[in-house]
């Protein structure tokens, strides 16, 4: 009992490094960049919120995939989606994180924290398809709230975009007109950019 204890608070004090993480994303206000741990309260809002546009799924399960999905990144770092070089060898960092980060805890906790970020990251479950799409839209939220946010300071295109929305189209479909008019508006205001880059 004392070393299972001991185990899962030597957890939740590695855990908290995740607020150490910072991200791309500028906070609504464009202050300052948000943390992988602010991200990660804010997507579990966004299920609260969000989860009667996607019916028959198991929120406490989404919750669950929120709460551990990105706990990788006090290892790997938070990789910028718009970073090609970045993501190269990015899945593999992850997983090692993953490995490390949940085997602090004891055994049987550990394997279920483990196939529950596996399940977020394989995206085949109907509630890992709403966690991904809710990551993706939270961005663009924040990005949109701050007049632009990382998409202007990184010159990210219309097409890299909706290709990042994506998942939003699939899980929730009638989000998805709410999306495309963001992704317009922001194109003609020139904060994302409508032509791909000259290679």
């Amino acid at each position: 009992m004392q070393d299972r204890l001991e185990r899962q608070i030597a957890f939740l004090v590695e855990a908290d490094k995740l607020k150490g993480v910072s991200r791309r994303t500028p906070l609504t206000d464009n202050s300052r960049r948000e943390n992988s741990a602010e991200h990660s309260w804010h997507l579990m809002l966004a299920a609260l919120a969000l989860s009667e546009y996607a019916p028959g799924v198991d929120l406490r399960r989404v919750l669950e995939m929120l709460a551990v999905h990105d706990l990788v990144e006090i290892d790997a770092g938070d990789t910028f989606a718009y970073d090609a070089a970045a993501n190269v060898g990015k899945a593999d960092r992850e997983r090692a994180a993953a490995d490390r980060l949940f085997h602090l805890l004891p055994g049987d906790q550990a394997e279920w924290m483990l196939a529950t970020w596996h399940e977020f990251e394989e995206a085949k479950t109907q509630e890992s398809r709403l966690a991904n799409a809710l990551d993706r839209l939270q961005a663009l939220l924040q990005n949109m709230a701050a007049g632009g946010g990382s998409w202007g300071t990184y010159n990210v295109t219309r097409n890299q975009v909706l290709r990042r929305m994506a998942p939003v189209e699939a899980a929730l479909p009638d989000v998805w007109p709410f999306v495309l008019g963001i992704i317009d508006r922001f194109c003609e205001s020139g904060a994302i950019a409508t032509t791909e880059p000259a290679t």
